[in-house]
């Protein structure tokens, strides 16, 4: 379950990442806000509707409608961002322009809303599945406590990050915006994060040390012949203390915990906690948790060349540009919308075939070093088929990150008859281990070798193919000859960009975003005999009469500039200024450029 939900928070902090505040609703705010309480009501009906009515009598059926449900959740906040703009009005919180990371915060919590109104739709069910007691607002407060702290690591970064953009350093902010400076800085406090860790993460389960006696001198003399270095042995609370389950958790030695629910411990025999225990243990003495994160951080290099190659081929690809004249939308919005639903994809196929298959695996590690340190499978298999039964006869419930309970067991019994077979799955999880470090070696020297304008080239090259081909009915488009004029401003190819401004002109005389990127051309290029500053006063006029938003005011304005308007430009720029406060910073710059021209003169 808790794998589960982080696949699902890491879906929902990219949806939210990866989706720019936009500078105007779609949807009016009187309209949008009623949209989303009708959006709430049916949520939290359609989950009364797959939990009620004793729909829901097994554990695997409660699993998997609380996963489907959940699923759901995300498409609902996915509705949110992208049609209701909700990030829109998340930006106007306090600090939310300096601190990026309020917004997201914002955005999980938007996502965690829907996952209470499922908790509290499957109370009842809950409750008669697994013959537990809790009240609605236990019940939702115990499942929040088990969740928030799945996201905590990537909170605590982005915050740090954040912060440390607003230090007034420029080396800082430099090496921050550099091409390797943010992966560094992630990759060396994730590490340092996850050594520490565990002492965040104990405090906030409510998480206490046990007791003196007989089954804590048990556990020592045990972890003592087992050779595993702990801080502490602690009682786990989960689900108030109600879940048949233990852990270990911590890097190293210095923040090591053995954690244990008093449920577990009152329901299982001596030698069922031992062998418990002792699959723990197998997880330290194979390294897995530091193998999971080599697993994490091999995602995030495998991510980027694929989002790199991705967005490469789209930009070649015809569909792509004909996706963008049919919705109207702008390229780079498509562009990011298209690329994140592919990276949301990759990240689902994965974890779900490559991380799983190595906890599978891991899981098969841990159960066999339980039964080869006991001299034997029962105390294993017996507390697996015991947990199995007291957790609501989930022996058969297929899983993706662990195999099936009835699985394990019977892989358990053959590696105790034939020994061999316990070698050769040894030998494959490190055979499998050394073709995926193989595979992270060829993604990082791609990397490495990738070109640094691939993504501006690719479109730039498909556009001039098309041109080259003559096929003229296929880029009679303003918004293609408007794209092409982008691309070539960009790349400093002034006269060029201005003949494809000009082209799309022709198709849509008062089109206000290429009026405005030509108005802007003309007051700005380079090369100083393309610069128009009294055409560009002009087109900038009809593009903001078309268009009153921020960035084509500004346009404006530096046209009034630049004419020796100093006033009107001054009133315009506050006019943008009023319209687009988030960029207030930016335009508060401008009126003092002007207003120290002004005093000059």
């Amino acid at each position: 379950m808790i794998y589960n939900n982080l696949i699902y928070l890491i879906v929902v902090i990219f949806i939210f990442a990866t989706n720019g505040v936009p500078d105007t609703p779609q949807i009016p705010p009187l309209i949008a806000f009623p949209l989303f309480l009708l959006k709430g009501g049916l949520f939290f009906l359609i989950v009364r509707f797959f939990f009620g009515r004793r729909k829901v009598s097994q554990a695997p059926q409660y699993f998997s409608t609380e996963q489907k449900l959940s699923i759901l959740a995300i498409t609902w906040v996915a509705i949110d961002v992208y049609f209701l703009d909700c990030q829109y009005y998340f930006s106007y919180l306090p600090l939310s322009e300096k601190l990026p990371i309020l917004v997201n915060i914002c955005g999980l919590g938007l996502y965690f809303f829907y996952l209470c109104l499922v908790w509290l739709g499957a109370r009842k069910s809950y409750v008669r599945v697994f013959s537990r007691s809790y009240s609605p607002s236990s019940f939702v407060t115990t499942n929040l406590k088990n969740n928030i702290p799945i996201i905590l690591p990537w909170l605590l970064l982005s915050l740090l990050a954040d912060i440390l953009l607003l230090l007034p350093f420029p080396a800082v902010r430099q090496f921050m915006h550099s091409s390797w400076g943010e992966p560094l800085f992630f990759l060396t406090f994730f590490i340092l994060l996850s050594v520490a860790f565990p002492e965040i993460i104990i405090r906030f389960w409510g998480c206490t040390p046990m007791e003196r006696g007989l089954v804590r001198a048990h556990i020592e003399e045990f972890c003592r012949l087992q050779k595993l270095p702990y801080r502490n042995i602690l009682i786990w609370p989960l689900f108030e203390g109600q879940v048949l389950t233990a852990g270990v958790m911590g890097l190293v030695k210095r923040f090591r915990y053995l954690l244990f629910t008093p449920a577990l411990l009152k329901s299982l025999t001596v030698e069922e906690v031992d062998a418990v225990m002792a699959h723990e243990i197998g997880h330290v003495k194979r390294y897995h948790l530091q193998l999971y994160m080599f697993l994490l951080l091999g995602f995030s290099l495998i991510a980027q060349l694929g989002s790199y190659l991705f967005m490469y081929l789209l930009l070649k690809s015809d569909y792509f540009y004909r996706l963008t004249a049919f919705t109207g939308k702008k390229t780079d919005g498509v562009l990011v919308f298209v690329s994140t639903l592919a990276l949301l994809i990759l990240l689902i196929v994965y974890f779900r075939f490559v991380f799983g298959f190595f906890m599978r695996n891991f899981e098969r590690q841990a159960d066999l070093h339980a039964m080869t340190s006991l001299g034997s499978s029962r105390g294993i298999v017996n507390a697996l088929e015991k947990v199995a039964w007291l957790s609501g006869d989930i022996r058969d419930m297929p899983s993706w990150h662990h195999f099936g309970i009835a699985e394990r067991v019977d892989f358990l019994q053959v590696c105790e008859r034939q020994p061999v077979h316990i070698a050769r799955h040894h030998r494959k999880v490190y055979v499998a281990l050394l073709m995926y470090f193989f595979v992270l070696l060829g993604t990082g020297f791609s990397l490495w070798k990738m070109p640094s304008d691939l993504l501006e080239r690719a479109p730039l090259e498909h556009l001039t193919e098309l041109y080259t081909a003559k096929a003229l009915e296929e880029v009679e488009n303003p918004l293609w000859y408007q794209l092409l004029g982008d691309l070539y401003q960009g790349r400093g190819l002034y006269g060029k960009a201005i003949d494809s401004y000009e082209k799309a002109l022709q198709l849509v005389p008062q089109h206000p975003e290429v009026m405005n990127n030509l108005a802007w051309l003309l007051l700005t290029a380079s090369e100083m005999p393309l610069r128009d500053p009294e055409r560009a006063l002009m087109l900038a006029r009809i593009a903001a009469a078309g268009k009153p938003v921020g960035y084509v005011l500004d346009t404006l304005a530096m046209a009034y500039f630049m004419n020796g308007f100093t006033e009107n430009a001054l009133e315009v720029e506050k006019r943008a200024m009023q319209i687009d406060p988030k960029n207030r910073d930016y335009y508060l710059k401008q009126i003092e450029k002007f207003s120290f021209t002004e005093r000059a003169d």
